[in-house]
């Protein structure tokens, strides 16, 4: 089981909640708090991620499956939740993955007696990986892991599911729970700020990897104003509805994030994609198989236009 650092200091959060956009600090230990306590199991979200488990579907002998994980990463923000659960919705309906989704989402309306999923912490993503690795035709199928949160600037991925439990997953982390589930064919899809730096440790002949950003570059579109991240809203949204390639969708999406970010007067995110030698083979295959279904609505409403978009950018760290 992971340690997760326990709730950051009153005078530190309200610090915090002064900072334009959605900054968030380095996600290096040595940076965090000091004490260190043992996450509790939930038995409430142990009950949700076995159902949610259970009801994944194995793999189809001779047809090229893909299997989705979605995973929204920060409860403080709404538009992690709504990708994600979009997400679900698009891939079901529009790719023939029904049976073959999963959402692990934190979010305050995901807490309490009556969670619809379980939550995004570091234990829930490696087991399910498992899970669905043991489900796979590792020679045929693929993954697209999908995970929209907040990114550091040391390349980390933000996991909070309250004010009492965070974490933080690294390209490392994550490249260890791909090869131990035994997944071999994947697509990985960070939209979070300094999401490029992932590419070295992710990247190889059977993966495409997708970022919303380069290595050196904050992303946009958290807070409490937008319903989608630009990323989330280019490639997910819009691009994936005009098209079943997701290469061709990320193209798409990098046209229209370069547009939005310049008329907006923003840093350019510059997304970054790596395609392996192998992985696009089997996508087609994958195309070919599936009847890509009707267009998906977006079920968010826009938020009210502000001046200043949020960053999807870590939070100053605790020395700032």
């Amino acid at each position: 089981m992971r340690f997760l650092s326990s709730c950051r200091a009153p005078a530190l959060l309200l610090a915090l909640s002064l900072l334009p956009g959605c900054t968030l600090g380095s996600g290096n230990p040595a940076q965090l708090p000091s004490q260190q306590a043992p996450a509790q199991v939930d038995p409430i979200d142990q009950a949700q991620l076995h159902q949610a488990l259970a009801a994944l579907q194995p793999q189809r002998p001779g047809v090229t499956d893909l299997y989705v994980l979605g995973v929204a990463g920060d409860a403080s923000d709404d538009v992690f939740r709504n990708e994600t659960l979009y997400l679900k919705q698009l891939f079901e309906r529009r790719f023939d993955a029904s049976g073959r989704v999963a959402v692990l989402v934190n979010h305050p309306d995901n807490l309490g007696e009556h969670p619809y999923a379980p939550l995004a912490t570091y234990d829930n993503l490696y087991d399910t990986l498992a899970a669905i690795g043991k489900r796979m035709d590792t020679r045929e199928d693929v993954l697209l892991l999908f995970l929209t949160s907040h990114g550091t600037e040391d390349y980390t991925l933000y996991l909070q599911v309250d004010q009492d439990e965070e974490d933080y997953i690294t390209p490392e982390d994550l490249r260890q729970a791909l090869d131990d589930a035994g997944i071999r064919n994947r697509v990985v899809v960070l939209s979070a700020c300094y999401s490029g730096g992932f590419i070295p440790q992710l990247h190889n002949a059977d993966t495409l990897v997708l970022t919303a950003a380069r290595a050196d570059r904050p992303s946009f579109g958290c807070g409490n104003t937008s319903n989608a991240t630009y990323f989330g809203q280019a490639w997910l949204v819009d691009a994936m509805n005009q098209t079943d390639d997701m290469v061709e969708a990320f193209g798409i999406a990098g046209r229209a994030i370069s547009e939005r970010e310049k008329q907006e007067g923003e840093l350019p995110s510059l997304p970054q994609i790596w395609q392996g030698k192998h992985i696009g083979r089997l996508l087609e295959r994958w195309r070919q198989g599936m009847h890509a279904g009707p267009a998906q609505p977006y079920p968010y409403p826009p938020a009210e236009d502000v001046s200043e978009p949020a960053i999807d950018a870590p939070r100053e760290a605790p020395s700032s």
